[in-house]
């Protein structure tokens, strides 16, 4: 089969699917930025308890596989009626918020003390200070880091297929399927993954050239 020929005549069909995995990995990014801020809050709090809750979170992520997180959100999501859709959302949520909760602690961390305390000593409390002082350098210090686990996102939500959900490697395996042709499917999808990481790669080297650019 000619797989240019194949590429044109499939293209609605993964643009679809293609559309539903953009909005798979904005949505689940989206929601795993504010898991990781929350949890790394809880990382550098100095709390030990909350340090703990953190720790077990983060253990719990990196311990168990991807696709095992994301069966568990799937099952059990969908006994409360909710979608295939947002039970892999939560389940990717769930699993980059971890990494990202490192990423943020990090960022945090690196920025010099004396940035708390000189905003405490202009009679800030300490959250208002990490609100407008810390969090904004530590921010732009993340970007990098967090653009690449974005991309990793991406590449991790072709796992939703594996729960039904018709997104770009479902298309791509189900097409090989029915066509008895994998090589020629799997090749073309490879060429959409690649043009959406090279869209989010775009994204974030933009973002990341306006805050430099807003820092001078």
């Amino acid at each position: 089969m000619d797989i240019l020929t194949t590429f044109v005549d499939t293209f609605p069909m993964f643009f679809e699917g293609m559309l539903l995995t953009f909005q798979l990995t904005i949505v689940s990014i989206f929601i795993a930025i504010f898991i990781g801020l929350f949890f790394a809050m809880l990382k550098i709090s100095k709390v030990k308890v909350l340090e703990w809750v953190a720790d077990l979170y983060i253990f719990l992520v990196r311990g168990t596989p991807l696709v095992v997180q994301i069966f568990i959100f799937y099952f059990g999501l969908t006994s409360l009626n909710f979608s295939g859709f947002w039970s892999v959302v939560l389940g990717l949520a769930f699993h980059n918020g971890a990494y990202i909760a490192e990423i943020f602690r990090g960022a945090i961390q690196s920025i010099e003390s004396g940035q708390m305390e000189a905003g405490r000593s202009l009679g800030m409390s300490a959250g208002l200070t990490m609100r407008r002082i810390i969090l904004p350098q530590a921010s732009r210090r993340a970007l990098p880091p967090l653009g690449n686990q974005f991309i990793i996102a991406l590449k991790d939500s072709s796992l939703a297929s594996f729960v039904g959900v018709y997104e770009l490697f479902n298309i791509a395996t189900t097409q090989g399927s029915i066509n008895y042709d994998y090589m020629t499917y799997l090749l073309i999808v490879a060429v959409y993954y690649l043009v959406l990481v090279l869209l989010f790669t775009v994204i974030v080297n933009l973002v990341e050239k306006k805050m430099s650019n807003s820092e001078r």
